[in-house]
């Protein structure tokens, strides 16, 4: 098999182990019911709504991935946010609710973080849950991801590969100073926008301005109007553009190259995924003064940098990441066997088929697989059948932004078109 070949199914093996199974689903709008119904018995919460948002909302989870969510005090009817005063008593009150109520492997009320959060672990399927007050910026940046979706499905997939490469290779991790999740998933459109021919185009010719800055009026108004500038201008965007024909393994590894030496590019350029180009960090004013290591523009919250958390230190490693990644999978002989250890995590080596004794991890140690056979118990179920499960039907394909708001499931039909 050719190198490309090799590679190309592997990463389709990876992508049928790590994407959400009905279960995964199914689980998920669980937690979500349970911490509304914990929400609605606070006296003080009464008429408060529970709204997922996140990698759930944008279809961009995987089986093992957490849940974020938001408890919207305001109720939807108009966009006004607690204080941070406001927001760590809520958060409070309700950490004291789930403790009593039980259910929960572990609760930790962090107040004093940039964004107070609870951090839970549900008993279902150990899966970690965030919640937040009033957290509308995420809630619009995740189902503007869920938008780009559209425009075409390699995006869901190249940023579950990516994020699972990076935990496999530990650049994934915030607290120790690497990539979140986001700039991750900022990092995979930014080479949609710069590969040849174009997958996305720059994100303000989607929205021409600052999103959140429009999160104004009521919140039915604010999304409607968002929406409808987006689908107007992503249907645009699909009627003209020249169609790019990349394999996935031919995307995931000029992913790889384009950022090898990502430390030297950031010592002056930014990316900037709203322009869609290399920004040249001393002529942008909003970036200056310059006091991170990388510069990753949040394109719906400008200049926010989602890489403020990288440091000097860690970026080194995130660059080795990706060169010793693209010397791998530029070499010859490739085999499944070296290919796994270097794209998904040990932790996940026994969901797949082991053709060997074992394989051999990046620090050299050996995971037998005890299964006989790969993971193919339950076949995954398209969102909208678990959407059809959980939802009131709506009369058109895609419902109105009015019609989502009447409800408290998130919207998660995989693929529409505008």
């Amino acid at each position: 098999m050719n190198p490309y070949g090799q590679v190309e199914s592997t990463l389709r093996e990876i992508l049928d182990v790590i994407k959400p199974l009905q279960d995964d689903w199914v689980t998920r709008f669980k937690i979500i019911d349970e911490l509304r119904g914990t929400v609605q018995s606070i006296e003080s919460l009464r008429g408060a709504t529970v709204e997922p948002f996140g990698s759930f909302v944008s279809n961009l989870f995987t089986r093992w991935g957490d849940l974020d969510i938001s408890v919207e005090v305001s109720n939807g009817l108009c966009l006004s946010s607690a204080g941070k005063k406001q927001k760590q008593t809520i958060l409070a009150e309700l950490h004291r609710a789930l403790r009593q109520k039980g259910g929960y492997i572990k609760t930790q009320f962090i107040p004093n973080a940039r964004v107070p959060i609870l951090k839970t672990v549900s008993k279902w399927q150990n899966i970690s849950c965030d919640v937040s007050i009033d957290n509308l910026q995420g809630q619009i940046k995740s189902k503007f991801l869920f938008w780009l979706n559209d425009i075409d499905g390699r995006f869901r997939d190249m940023v579950l590969l990516v994020k699972e490469w990076a935990k496999a290779n530990g650049i994934n991790n915030p607290k120790s100073g690497s990539f979140n999740s986001y700039s991750l998933t900022l990092l995979v459109i930014f080479h949609f926008q710069t590969c040849v021919p174009p997958i996305f185009p720059p994100l303000n010719d989607i929205y021409p301005t600052n999103v959140v800055d429009d999160l104004t009026g009521t919140k039915v108004d604010a999304e409607r109007r968002i929406a409808q500038v987006c689908s107007s201008n992503i249907a645009r965007f699909r009627s003209c553009r020249t169609i790019n024909r990349s394999s996935l393994s031919e995307l995931f590894i000029s992913f790889i190259a384009k950022f090898s030496d990502i430390n030297l590019r950031a010592a002056e350029l930014g990316i900037c995924p709203f322009t869609g180009q290399w920004e040249n960090i001393a002529n942008n004013m909003r970036w200056l003064p310059r006091t991170y290591a990388i510069f990753i523009e949040d394109p719906f919250e400008q200049p926010e940098n989602s890489a403020r958390a990288v440091s000097k230190k860690q970026l080194i490693k995130i660059a080795e990441a990706f060169e010793t990644t693209r010397r791998m999978l530029i070499s010859a002989n490739l085999t499944r066997n070296t290919l796994l250890p270097v794209l998904v995590g040990s932790q996940k080596f026994r969901f797949f088929v082991n053709h060997s004794t074992g394989y051999t991890s990046n620090d050299g140690g050996r995971y037998p697989n005890p299964h006989a056979q790969s993971y193919r118990a339950v076949q995954p179920v398209p969102p909208l059948q678990i959407r059809q499960q959980r939802q009131p039907q709506f009369k058109k394909s895609r419902p109105s932004t009015s019609q989502m708001q009447q409800h408290q499931a998130p919207k998660l039909e995989p693929r529409h078109h505008f």
